[in-house]
């Protein structure tokens, strides 16, 4: 069995990073397509930390046109989809694994679609806001397999018309690392970082929403203001590069002070150890609701872009108006509100989906039932 890969961003590297790893071990054949933000310098190069963690890029393609605007995020879009055929026509995958919402999955989705080529996608079935939410659902419709992280998603997926036989609930593979433990050391960490992490901090991950992208630098300013309320550590992630980045991207760095450090992007075993550790995480990053539950880390999250997920109890959601953020952050970092999380469970999953992930892909022949997709009403 060759599994063809498809990352674009940090989000989905860690979806998937657990299942190549898993797959490493079982001698499953597997070929890694990066693009997008992981081979752009003013994001962090992170396509230089997926070889760190051991693992060989087959592919590159880069697709990002410059912009910051909607227009460039279509084209770049194009750009994948175009290149992304000669990858299929060498690599001549039995599976294209794809994750998550962004728009070069969807592109991996078309092309595995039309070429006959079987599909599968993580985190299939979930509600999200803007864009994301829509090519989230456009990817279920080319996918050939869905693999859901929750009873929500499983059930939407049916209800939108989706063969039974195509749709399986194994949990979010980025849990995995988690309960394995996956993660630096915080001391080590602190060496490295620069960084006093022995008092309370935040972590800060903020993204642009595409479809409020005339909002951008309200809302950086609002989230900004409400951060400086607070005479603790503020450890910020910079974000990906949607429409409106270079607006939050100079927000941040504007607001920059003595105690706000800002990252173009971390290791994910780092970035899972701020985690771990911090008071709060505060902004609209997917991993307040997914990951932060696990670790029981409250998540401040701001605006609509991860509007009608399912959330955990450690989510506080507020509006990107200062008095608003500056509420949830001190109810967040209340000891009164972290006694609440001392029994919480994680809705997306118990640590131990690639393994079902894998199963199920070694498991399932490509026959014309599995490539000629039929709904159900």
């Amino acid at each position: 069995m060759r599994l063809l890969f498809v990352t674009g961003s940090r989000g989905e590297w860690g979806y998937i990073r657990p299942i190549l790893r898993l797959a490493r071990t079982l001698e499953v054949d597997t070929s890694i397509c990066v693009t997008n933000m992981h081979l752009l310098p003013q994001y962090g190069l992170s396509v230089d930390r997926i070889r760190d963690d051991g693992f060989e890029v087959s592919d590159q393609i880069y697709m990002a046109v410059d912009g910051d605007n909607h227009l460039a995020m279509a084209k770049s879009l194009g750009l994948f989809l175009i290149s992304f055929i000669d990858v299929l026509a060498r690599v001549r995958p039995d599976w294209i694994v794809v994750a998550g919402d962004r728009g070069e999955q969807l592109m991996g989705a078309i092309a595995g679609a039309y070429t006959y080529t079987p599909v599968a996608h993580i985190q299939a079935g979930e509600l999200s806001g803007n864009i994301d939410g829509v090519t989230r659902h456009a990817v279920g419709r080319f996918a050939h397999l869905h693999f859901a992280s929750n009873e929500d998603a499983t059930k939407r997926l049916l209800n939108l018309g989706e063969e039974e036989f195509r749709v399986h609930l194994v949990g979010a593979p980025q849990l995995d690392e988690l309960v394995e433990g996956r993660y630096a050391d915080v001391n080590d960490l602190e060496d490295r970082l620069a960084l006093d992490l022995r008092e309370p901090y935040m972590l800060v991950v903020q993204h642009p929403v595409t479809d409020e992208y005339e909002r951008a630098r309200a809302q950086i300013e609002a989230t900004c203001q409400a951060l400086r309320r607070f005479d603790i550590t503020k450890v910020c992630i910079l974000s990906n590069n949607d429409a409106g980045a270079e607006v939050i991207r100079h927000g941040l760095l504007n607001s920059k002070h003595g105690r706000m450090h800002v990252f173009d992007n971390l290791r994910r075993e780092d970035y899972l150890c701020l985690l771990r550790h911090a008071a709060c995480i505060v902004g609209n990053s997917s991993s307040g609701l997914l990951e932060a539950p696990t670790f029981r880390v409250p998540a401040v999250n701001l605006g609509t872009r991860q509007e009608d997920r399912l959330q955990a109890r450690n989510v506080i959601n507020a509006p990107f108006y200062v008095e608003a953020i500056v509420a949830a952050i001190r109810w967040a970092s209340s000891r009164e509100f972290r006694e609440t999380l001392r029994d919480a469970e994680n809705p997306y999953g118990d640590g131990r989906s690639s393994g079902r992930i894998l199963s199920i892909l070694r498991s399932t022949p490509k026959t014309a039932k599995l490539l000629s997709k039929r709904l159900t009403y």
